[in-house]
């Protein structure tokens, strides 16, 4: 089968799903850290002055009741709580010393409410300065948010999109011009790439339709001589193998690009009209197709997810046993996502070969296309198609020989 190098590692996605409305809110976003931050820095502040103020406070009480400012003499004192007992019979240095005591109590009594009252007053403090923080935050963040909403509407394949961020000369708004030129130049390559493909197309299809339709006249000539004859064929196939390259090649480039353009495709009637086109190959060579397609519907290109199963289906039955071997096809819907499942029989695939068919022109323990079998473009333009749809292809060996391709596309 087609092989392919090791492939590119695409980045990391996050581990968060940006359609949850409550897991965006808890990622450790810039925003979130700057509120802790400056939040942190103000409850630790308002900690630190609660403390010295407590403590100041507590020293000048203690300061201001370790001595009364009067002395009793002769007279009846009495108390008005009950934590106050004053001696109902003592002489005038008891009850100086008993009224201290009551005094020093009172003092402890207030700076307990001081520090309720405080503590209170900071709690509050503290949350408005966190939202104030997130607010302001969230403010200054503002123009980051608005290059990540235009980076996302690029990946869409809209490169006429713009930041045009307005404001202060500082360095955000030098970060979204840089981002628009970059835009710019990326919108400028494609463009070109377009240009080139739609050239290219007309350019290499022109030639080889002429070649082929002069050979389909020579060889419509009964007088022409049987080595004439057989010749003609030689070519006509060689033409034939180089119109599937060229269209191979073309479909590789236009589907590498995200599809903007999507309309409802059933998977399980992809994959149907596939082993249709496939089956007299198939009936050829004595390979059985297998399996249920269940409805899997999802957003996309219907003709290009037709050439993904294609790919794969031909694939399957191309490289398979020469006698009693089958192909099972099998479509379904599964968290969230449609699944293509094509399973064969076939000649057993190391799994360190596995990384590697889905690089254009390579086939297994082979370095180049070498055989009638195709153009060894069939995997990539799958990968390619897989991609451009937000999905993803993966290979797996089979016991016993064979491969089983998987097809996860979003629904």
């Amino acid at each position: 089968m087609p092989q392919s190098p090791a492939p590119v590692h695409a980045p990391p996605k996050p581990t968060w799903d940006p359609r949850d409305p409550v897991g965006p809110l808890l990622r450790p976003t810039i925003r979130i850290r700057l509120t802790l931050l400056y939040g942190g820095m103000f409850l630790i502040a308002g900690i630190l002055l609660l403390a010295i103020i407590y403590l100041f406070t507590a020293q000048a009480l203690r300061d201001s009741t370790s001595e009364l400012p009067f002395k009793v003499v002769t007279g009846t004192v009495t108390a008005t709580t009950d934590w106050c007992r004053l001696p109902d019979k003592s002489t005038g240095e008891q009850l100086n010393n008993a009224v201290s005591m009551c005094l020093r109590h009172q003092s402890d009594l207030a700076l307990d409410d001081l520090l309720r009252r405080s503590l209170f007053a900071l709690l509050g403090l503290s949350i408005i300065a966190f939202a104030f923080g997130y607010a302001m935050a969230g403010r200054v963040l503002s123009p980051l948010g608005r290059i990540t909403r235009t980076a996302r509407q690029v990946a869409g394949s809209d490169l006429s999109r713009r930041i045009e961020l307005d404001g202060p000369d500082d360095e955000l708004k030098e970060l979204a011009d840089t981002f628009d030129d970059m835009l710019g130049r990326l919108e400028r390559a494609f463009s070109a790439q377009q240009r080139f493909v739609a050239n290219a197309s007309h350019e290499l299809r022109t030639p080889l339709a002429i070649n082929r339709t002069l050979l389909e006249v020579q060889l419509s000539d009964p007088g022409a001589p049987m080595e004439l004859q057989q010749l003609g064929k030689t070519l006509l196939a060689t033409n034939e193998r180089s119109e599937q390259l060229v269209e191979g090649l073309l479909l590789l480039a236009r589907s590498d690009n995200e599809i903007v353009e999507r309309k409802p495709v059933d998977l399980a009637e992809v994959a149907s009209r596939a082993v249709d086109q496939v089956h007299a190959e198939a009936e050829a060579k004595g390979v059985e197709f297998r399996g249920e397609r269940a409805p899997a519907v999802v957003q996309g290109n219907g003709v290009l997810l037709e050439r993904i199963a294609l790919n794969l289906v031909q694939n399957a039955v191309r490289y398979n046993v020469p006698e009693g071997g089958w192909v099972e096809v099998t479509t379904e819907t599964r968290d969230g996502e449609a699944v293509l499942l094509v399973t064969n029989t076939g000649p057993v695939v190391p799994a360190y070969e596995i990384d590697n068919i889905f690089e254009p022109f390579r086939r297994l323990r082979q370095d180049r296309t070498g055989s009638d079998k195709g153009v060894g473009l069939g995997l990539s333009i799958a990968r390619s198609v897989a991609r451009a749809h937000g999905g993803r292809i993966i290979a797996e060996p089979r016991d016993g020989g064979g491969l089983v391709m998987r097809v996860t596309l979003p629904i």
